[in-house]
């Protein structure tokens, strides 16, 4: 007889593994984007690009480092949407330029 955990279609939570994962992945994910839009904004401020374009960059790093920290404090899906929305923000100023 199967035991209640290995029953095909029993609604599982997810375990303290798979969050701690989340909380990585979401933390590592965030100060990876802010130091690549950091450093875009850098490299953009320098050129002959207009200033809304390192701007763009600089305000997408800082959505992504808010949500790096929210996904360390564990609130992943919050932190998964500011991910998104500081990359959407960094790309709509890449295509100011």
């Amino acid at each position: 007889m199967d035991s209640p955990g290995e029953i095909a279609g029993d609604d599982e939570e997810y375990g303290p593994d798979d969050a701690r994962r989340a909380r990585w992945t979401a933390t590592g994910t965030g100060a990876l984007l802010t130091l690549a839009g950091l450093a875009a904004a850098l490299l953009r401020l320098t050129g002959p690009a207009p200033a809304l374009v390192p701007v763009a960059y600089a305000l997408g790093a800082g959505v992504c480092a808010l949500a790096a920290l929210l996904g360390a404090r564990g609130r992943t899906r919050r932190a998964l949407w500011l991910l998104i929305a500081g990359v959407m923000v960094m790309a709509l100023g890449d295509q100011v330029d």
